[in-house]
């Protein structure tokens, strides 16, 4: 079997570097124990099954409590999970994975459960693909990439629910490309030659199941199963939880990895805004905060403040943060908003957004004083994939599109006479079509989230600056704890912005969001609602969905040669781009205070094993410093 060219770092990294801190400074210092963190209340926990999470405020905590066959080291590199051995011998059109021998499921109270198998990998993808069990979270890669897995979804969507519940693991694997030879062989033959099928496996829909207890609770009551129900199989589990309030997770003793480090506890708190966060960092209850806008000028203006020579700066999360249009919009009596509907199809207005709307001043709440470095013009998220000869992907993107990336002095793709064109144009054609000025432009914010409002404030001072309120003005609305039910379900919104971090390491986890008439693109369905339109209803629009998804289709279909792919890639993205299909916005870049050195930490792109896996975390029980985090990076290159 050959050996994927990632297996012989990753054997050697998971007992050496890539599994201890990257420097030796915190040996100098005394570590913490205990690590306190926090997410905000808007970011609490929905569901605590893997395979139906597909947000960061799920995926971020569960990371810690379910070990896929993969994992990653600080340098992104794969390196051995549940699986110790992996490979393909036909350039990824069938993939084996020769899993350990001495992991084991555990309850809550890291009472041990069962022995984990391969099987339980079967078990996980059958969950993901049965329509009854799992709906149609995460189905998207597995349909895509694996053989029968789109016929097995549609064939359980035919049955009766309880037929579908009940189903037999070996009708799945007569069915599907997926074979279990032995308790620690598990086989994955693809549809097509795959080349990076094995970065797919540390997304959650390549995640086990103990089939011990799926018998034990049943597939319904695995989907709604509590932190006290479900099984573990990661660094840690969730000994407590309280809903708005906190999550402790502890050490997991019966874990597989004893050559890693982790804390003998986690206490994850919710908290309101992020400046309550930083209250709780001043009286010494949180290690880590991000701060805002007010809060890093405030620090960095005053040389004597307590933190300014502890201020630093993050490296980038895997986020490629976008605009969205709802191109299908509603209003509350569940009638469509036909002056936004309108306008929003029309290229010429998307095009005026796209050149003129200047966001240094938005950017400045996430990034205050290198607020340009926040800056995004490109879809996918820098660093996913590099070229043959080292060229990033996105600057494929940015070649084509004509600009480059960071100047720190303007947004790049801003022009003046562009903007005017475009506006001039889009009132005439608009006007023409019975539509109203100025456009309503209705944003959606937390009630009582005051980070967010502030936020917002900034954006609709953003958009009235550079647009100017005689053609759009953005409204700021409120929802009271849902967005999704209160909100996007509903098709309220104008826009949303969001992000998308790539599951597997390949364009096509990006751009296959955006596709038409695709049930399984998530933005597609869930936020733009490009699915829902017609040649009737947005010719044009459609039109442009459909060439777009063509092009997406055509790179996928390159297997023998990858830099022709990311090629291909790069030519979509960039016509969805001038299209402006979707508004790129901006990358997480923000300042901190810490104790924790965040080169230590896992660095990924893709998949749900990312930072906050609270592994191998090099930490100070004094915080770290600007000299500290210069040398952190330094040593990271």
């Amino acid at each position: 079997m050959r050996k994927n060219k990632a297996l012989a770092l990753a054997l050697a990294a998971a007992m050496t570097a890539s599994m201890t801190p990257i420097t030796a400074m915190a040996d100098e210092t005394e570590g913490l124990t205990s690590y306190y963190t926090y997410q905000t209340a808007a970011n609490e926990m929905e569901t605590f099954c893997v395979q139906n999470a597909q947000n960061a405020k799920e995926l971020q905590v569960l990371t810690n409590c379910i070990d896929g066959l993969l994992s990653m080291n600080t340098k992104g590199e794969l390196i051995p999970g549940v699986a110790k051995e992996w490979g393909t011998e036909d350039n990824g059109k069938t993939w084996t994975f020769k899993l350990r021998d001495d992991a084991t499921w555990v309850d809550y109270q890291g009472n041990e459960m069962a022995k984990l198998t391969a099987m339980d990998f079967a078990y996980g993808l059958e969950f993901t693909l049965n329509y009854w069990k799992n709906g149609a979270t995460n189905t998207s890669m597995p349909i895509e990439l694996i053989e029968g897995a789109s016929e097995y979804y549609e064939y359980t969507k035919g049955l009766d629910e309880e037929t579908a519940m009940n189903i037999d693991i070996q009708e799945f694997l007569d069915m599907t490309g997926i074979s279990v030879p032995d308790d620690y062989t598990f086989v994955v033959s693809c549809l097509a030659e795959k080349p990076y099928f094995d970065t797919v496996c540390t997304y959650a829909c390549m995640y086990p199941i103990s089939g011990a207890l799926l018998e034990s609770i049943g597939a319904d009551g695995y989907l709604a199963a509590s932190y006290d129900q479900i099984w573990y199989d990661g660094p840690y589990t969730i000994t407590e939880y309280i809903q708005g309030n906190e999550k402790i997770l502890t050490r997991n003793d019966s874990w597989y990895d004893t050559d890693s480090t982790t804390f003998d506890e986690v206490v994850i708190k919710m908290v309101d805004s992020l400046d309550t966060a930083f209250q709780l960092y001043q009286t010494g209850e949180l290690d880590a905060v991000e701060l805002t806008e007010s809060n890093v000028k405030i620090i960095y203006e005053d040389e004597n403040n307590e933190y300014h020579d502890q201020m630093v700066e993050t490296r980038p999360d895997k986020y490629s943060w976008q605009m969205k249009f709802n191109y299908n919009k509603l209003d509350a009596e569940g009638n469509p908003d036909t002056n936004w509907n309108t306008a929003i199809a029309n290229l010429a207005f998307r095009k005026s957004l796209y050149y003129g709307l200047d966001l240094e001043s938005y950017y400045a709440r996430t990034n205050a004083i290198n607020p340009l470095k926040c800056e995004n013009n490109a879809y996918t998220m820098r660093g996913l994939c590099t070229t043959s000869d080292g060229t990033d992907y996105v600057d494929l993107v940015l070649d084509k599109l004509g600009i480059g990336d960071y100047n720190g002095e303007t947004m790049v793709r801003l022009d003046a006479d562009k903007f005017a064109e475009y506006k001039a144009q889009a009132i005439e054609e608009l006007t023409a079509a019975g539509v109203t000025f100025p456009i309503q432009c209705d944003y959606y914010i937390a009630s009582g989230n005051q980070t967010q409002a502030d936020t917002a404030q900034v954006l609709k001072q953003a958009f009235s600056a550079s647009l100017g309120d005689d053609f759009i003005v953005l409204n700021i609305k409120e929802y009271v704890s849902s967005f999704a039910q209160e909100v996007r379900i509903p098709h309220l919104f104008s826009i949303a912005i969001s992000g998308w971090g790539a599951d597997y390491g390949d364009p096509q986890n990006f751009m296959v969001q955006e596709t038409y008439g695709n049930d399984n693109a998530y933005f597609s369905a869930n936020y733009t609602f490009a699915n829902e339109l017609t040649e009737e209803t947005a010719p044009e629009l459609v039109e442009t969905y459909k060439t777009f998804t063509d092009m997406v289709e055509k790179a996928d279909a390159i297997t023998d040669n990858m830099d022709n792919r990311y090629e291909a890639y790069a030519e979509a993205e960039a016509y969805m781009i001038e299209n402006v299909l979707s508004l790129p916005l901006y990358y997480n870049i923000h300042w901190q205070l810490t104790h924790v050195n965040d080169y230590s930490k896992i660095y990924s792109l893709y998949g749900i094993v990312s930072g906050y896996r609270y592994v191998n975390f090099e930490t100070s029980k004094e915080p770290y410093t600007i000299e500290q985090y210069d040398a952190f990076e330094a040593a990271a290159k």
